[in-house]
């Protein structure tokens, strides 16, 4: 966390909307390739995990579904709701595990799918390693959306490096989602690349691997893909930092949602300079907790499954 807040200080400097990149026609995704379901269990009554033999990821990744109330075997046309998680932390299990998903997506008519993403995955193809794009919107939707009827609507939410999955996925791939959220989300990569850099390195990374070039860097980040995103319904929602009124005590501003909220600022920015409709929950007090999530996740859902 102390390595997370350390770039997110650095690489976040708002000085006005950087260029956009709606222009350019997304690269396709890697060719799809003989992914495989290989086991498939119940967790509970409601949620399965599966485990998919992914070529494009590099290996067995697995994914959780949340059935709704009324589904059953054969049956078809239930929309689909996929959530993507952050970076750095527990992966897909943490919107199980503490984002109370079950609770909050009880009574939803839409199948709830969520996949790994990789500990630093940043959703995409790398240039040298894993397709994690080409796992979540070829070899995921291939595999598990016939085995649970799912129809032709979907939507897409994700918290911190998982909001900047969303948007980038929604704006990557048109006509797939018709609504996207983020929550506290890393929505502009390119405030300082040298301090990104050093993100990355410190995480094992090296950004000409994920990226390539940083003149390649805008094809993945939502602050410049904004104007693709045109027609899509959006929510961006975050905190500025200080605690809020779901914190325990008063404690240290959360330097990382303070930053989270600039980029977030400078995101509806953006979008509005693009002419791009962004519904903004900018609450004020709150850090970059889960419990802010949820609530946001909440309120969000509205909009991502009217």
């Amino acid at each position: 966390m102390k390595k997370i807040l350390t770039w997110l200080v650095l690489v976040v400097t708002v000085t006005g909307c950087q260029g956009t990149a709606e222009s350019a026609a997304p690269p396709p995704v890697r060719s799809p390739s003989a992914a495989t379901v290989v086991s498939q269990e119940a967790v509970d009554g409601r949620t399965d995990r599966l485990v998919i033999d992914s070529p494009a990821a590099g290996g067995r990744r697995s994914v959780w579904v949340l059935k709704p109330e009324a589904w059953k075997p054969g049956s078809t046309g239930w929309r689909a709701l996929y959530l993507l998680h952050g970076c750095c932390a527990g992966g897909g299990w943490d919107w199980l595990r503490t984002g109370e998903v079950a609770r909050l997506t009880a009574r939803l008519d839409a199948v709830v799918i969520v996949p790994e993403g990789g500990w630093m995955g940043w959703y995409a193809d790398w240039r040298d390693g894993p397709a994690w794009e080409t796992f979540h919107m070829t070899e995921v939707p291939r595999l598990v959306e016939p085995r649970y009827g799912v129809g032709t609507r979907r939507a897409v939410a994700g918290f911190s490096m998982g909001g900047l999955g969303a948007f980038v996925y929604a704006a990557r791939h048109p006509g797939v989602f018709e609504a996207a959220a983020s929550f506290s989300g890393v929505l502009d990569t390119r405030e300082d690349v040298p301090g990104y850099r050093a993100f990355m390195a410190d995480n094992g990374v090296d950004t000409e691997d994920l990226w390539g070039d940083p003149s390649a860097w805008p094809e993945h980040n939502p602050a410049d893909l904004v104007g693709r995103l045109k027609g899509v319904r959006l929510y961006a929602s975050s905190g500025d930092g200080e605690p809020g009124p779901l914190d325990h005590g008063d404690g240290p501003a959360d330097r990382t949602e303070a930053a989270i909220m600039r980029q977030n600022l400078d995101f509806a920015k953006a979008a509005e300079k693009a002419g791009v409709t962004v519904t903004t929950d900018f609450y004020g007090n709150g850090t970059h907790t889960w419990p802010y999530w949820i609530r946001s996740f909440e309120r969000a859902l509205p909009l991502l499954l009217p």
